[in-house]
């Protein structure tokens, strides 16, 4: 395989690298994301000689907006789509960007970000709502996890985003008609929610691409633990320590 210049004469157990979560960087619409930011990050990183970037993780965060208590260790967090993107691919107008809010650039307001990035999603999607090969691909290809983090999440909306335990007893344990149930009632919300994840992963393979292109290599990093309230522990209760009504039974953490 030919070396690039920046690979010549370099150790390859050796490589210098930064630890950056997308959420830090700077944009226009109150958290950083998957846009041009991010583009210009990797320009940096490859120009400073950097080949390693390290991310916490990508996940949906739930109580307390904490990469590391996220409500599925699989799906993508919806804050770190580009609505940039979105506009460039004509699933958004430019009249709905007429009354940005003014975010802090210092912090993240998640207050004020969520509800707002959750009706620009929900206008994407009203718009995007016709036969799409790739959506239907994507769809089938990650159904073993989605359809029931779809499923969770349309019902969690429901119950007014109560952890799962809580919630009446028939949504509160993953069976059959429970989901069949849900799938009927709650078909719009569970088709949104596996669009959000559609436009992650596209955004983030694009991501990814770039990074490859830049000989830059990315590093996971995930929790010791799956947290409680997620989709993983509500689909498999049988696979961890809770009790007959949804509690653990053991718990660990730091103090």
């Amino acid at each position: 395989m030919p070396h690039t210049s920046d690979q010549i004469g370099r150790d390859p157990r050796r490589a210098a690298g930064v630890l950056l979560h997308p959420t830090s960087l700077p944009g226009s619409y109150g958290v950083g994301d998957l846009g041009d930011e991010l583009t210009v990050f990797l320009d940096w990183a490859a120009s400073a000689g950097m080949h390693l970037w390290q991310v916490l993780p990508l996940n949906p965060p739930g109580y307390g907006n904490s990469p590391y208590n996220c409500v599925s260790s699989v799906a993508g967090n919806p804050l770190l789509i580009s609505p940039q993107r979105l506009l460039q691919e004509q699933l958004l107008a430019p009249e709905e960007f007429s009354e940005v809010p003014a975010f802090p650039a210092e912090r993240v307001d998640f207050d004020r970000i969520v509800p707002w990035k959750a009706k620009l999603l929900r206008q994407a999607w009203n718009r995007f709502q016709v036969k799409n090969e790739e959506f239907e691909r994507f769809l089938a290809e990650e159904r073993d996890w989605l359809d029931d983090f779809a499923v969770y999440m349309a019902i969690k909306q429901r119950e007014g985003g109560a952890p799962w335990w809580r919630w009446e007893a028939g949504s509160s344990r993953h069976e059959s008609g429970t989901m069949r149930k849900a799938l009927r009632d709650l078909r719009d919300e569970v088709q949104f929610q596996k669009f959000v994840q559609y436009l992650f992963f596209r955004q983030w393979g694009a991501v990814r691409e770039a990074a490859h292109a830049r000989g830059i290599q990315i590093m996971g990093d995930v929790p010791i633990y799956v947290a409680h309230d997620s989709a993983d522990v509500w689909a498999n209760r049988e696979l961890f320590q809770i009790d007959d009504r949804g509690e653990p039974i053991v718990v660990a953490g730091v103090p």
